[in-house]
C-alpha cells in the first residue's frame, strides 16, 4: 500500500464510474447460458454504427450478419469484408452465424409461389445460383469464424407434396457439403417458405437426420403463419437437440384481425418462458434479436425498444 493515498483512491473510483457510465455494468461480466446477439441490419445498414449500439449501448458480444451498407453479405467486395472484420475487432464482437438467403427461391418445375417476388436480403432469382451461393457462404463463415449458415426451405407452395422428397434431398446434399467443410446448415422456419410451423420443422428434421443439419427456431414466424400456439404447444413437438439457433421477435393480432409484428415483450410468444425452457434443455446457442417490428420512429429506436423487452425477459427467466 506504499504510496497509496485517498486522492489515488478517489481518482481510481472516478475512472471506474466513468467507464461504467459508457458501458452497462452487466456487460463487463456477461452471465448467460446463451450467446445473446442482434442482427446488425435491424439497427442500421451502417455496420460500424450498428456494432457500436450492440457493444456499447446493449453491452453484448455477439452479432448476426445478414446485410450491411445496403448489400447482402455475399454481395460485398473483399475490401468491404475487410472493413467489416476491422469493425468487429474494434467492438470486440463475435459472429453467431451467416444469415444467408440460401434456398429462398422458387423450387424448379413447380408452380410459381405467391411469395417469390419478395427477394429480400439478397435472395437470388435462380435455383441454379444456389450452389455458388452456398460456396460463397461457406467461405464467409470461415472468414468470420462461425460454423453456422442459415438457409430456408424454398418459397411456399400451395401443394408441396409432389416436390417434398426432391426438396428434402436438395437440403440433405447441402448439409452434407457443409459437414465436409466443418460447418452446420441451419434451416429457419420462415412463414413464407415451405417449413414455417413447428410441425413442419419437426417433419424436416426427421426427414434429414444429418448431424450437420439443424433448426433456427423462430416461434414468431410460426405465429405469422397462423400457428398461434407455437409456444409452448409447437415448441413441445421439436427435437430439442436439433435446435442450433434462435431468432427473437414477437407478433400480435392487430385491430384488423391480422397478425402483425410487435415488440419482444408484447405478443403471442412468452419469451420469459421460452428462454427458461431453452435453458432447461441445456441450449447454449445464440438467441438473436430480429426486431422486424418498426413501430417507432426509426429501425434503431424500434430495436432499442425490442431489446429492452428481450433483456427483461432474459433477466426474468434467470438467463441473464
Amino acid at each position: 500500500m506504499e504510496g497509496f493515498s485517498r486522492r489515488n483512491f478517489l481518482a481510481g473510483a472516478g475512472a471506474a464510474a466513468a467507464a461504467c457510465s459508457v458501458r452497462p455494468l452487466f456487460a463487463l461480466v456477461p452471465k448467460s447460458p446463451f450467446k445473446i446477439g442482434v442482427i446488425s441490419d435491424e439497427i442500421s445498414p451502417d455496420f460500424d454504427h450498428a456494432c457500436s449500439v450492440i457493444s456499447k449501448d446493449f453491452g453484448l458480444q455477439w452479432v448476426e450478419l445478414r446485410s450491411m451498407w445496403g448489400k447482402s453479405l455475399h454481395e460485398l467486395s473483399d475490401s468491404q469484408l475487410s472493413d467489416a472484420e476491422k469493425i468487429l475487432a474494434k467492438y470486440s464482437l463475435r459472429v453467431t452465424d451467416m444469415g444467408s438467403p440460401l434456398f429462398k427461391v422458387d423450387w424448379p418445375d413447380a408452380p410459381k409461389s405467391s411469395f417469390s417476388p419478395k427477394h429480400d436480403f439478397g435472395a437470388n432469382d435462380s435455383f441454379k445460383q444456389q450452389g455458388e451461393l452456398l460456396d460463397k457462404y461457406m467461405a464467409l463463415a470461415k472468414r468470420f469464424k462461425t460454423d453456422k449458415i442459415r438457409c430456408f426451405d424454398f418459397w411456399r407452395l400451395d401443394d408441396v407434396k409432389p416436390h417434398r422428397a426432391a426438396i428434402d434431398d436438395q437440403l440433405k446434399k447441402a448439409a452434407e457439403t457443409c459437414g465436409k467443410n466443418g460447418l452446420l446448415l441451419v434451416i429457419e422456419n420462415e412463414f413464407e417458405c415451405n417449413t414455417a410451423t413447428a410441425p413442419e420443422a419437426a417433419r424436416i428434421l426427421a426427414a434429414i437426420p444429418s448431424r450437420h443439419f439443424g433448426l433456427n427456431w423462430d416461434p414468431a414466424n410460426a405465429v405469422m403463419r397462423g400457428e398461434l400456439d407455437a409456444f409452448p404447444v409447437g415448441w413441445n413437438l421439436l427435437p430439442k437437440n436439433r435446435i442450433l439457433h434462435c431468432h427473437v421477435k414477437n407478433a400480435v393480432k392487430g385491430p384488423d384481425g391480422k397478425i402483425a409484428w410487435s415488440p419482444v415483450d408484447k405478443g403471442f410468444i412468452d419469451w420469459t418462458a421460452q428462454f427458461r425452457d431453452l435453458k432447461n434443455i441445456g441450449y447454449h446457442g445464440a438467441v438473436s434479436l430480429e426486431t422486424h417490428w418498426h413501430g417507432a420512429a426509426t429501425h434503431e429506436e424500434s430495436t432499442r425498444i425490442s431489446w429492452a423487452g428481450m433483456k427483461a425477459a432474459l433477466q426474468n427467466s434467470g438467463t441473464l
